[in-house]
């Protein structure tokens, strides 16, 4: 018994270099997690979307341009029609107003 627990504390001394890769490996994950989640949300905009006489506006943001706006219009249209094809057909439609949102 006295030989495994010889190499079981041989085992939880790791030489301090590998605890530093692995710490600085985690910190530069964190870091890319990070970084990546403020460029998904860089551009900001306000659609609103008008179908069937009604009308309603959605703040989304994205990365670029167009998957702000893409977002913001499903988000409107969900909201002002009934069912998928209603859905489909709003989508279709081009915005009514687009706005930045600073």
């Amino acid at each position: 018994m006295e030989s495994k627990f010889v190499s079981g504390a041989l085992m939880a001394k790791k030489p301090n270099h590998i605890r530093w890769i692995i710490a600085l490996g985690a910190i530069a994950f964190v870091g890319v997690l990070v970084y990546s989640s403020f460029q998904q949300t860089r551009e900001r905009y306000e659609v609103c979307m008008t179908f069937k006489g009604a009308t309603h506006c959605a703040t989304a943001a994205g990365s670029t341009y167009n998957q702000a706006v893409r977002s913001a219009q499903e988000i409107d249209c969900e909201l002002l029609s009934n069912g998928r094809d209603e859905n489909i057909a709003c989508l279709a439609q081009a915005p009514s107003s687009v706005r930045p949102v600073r």
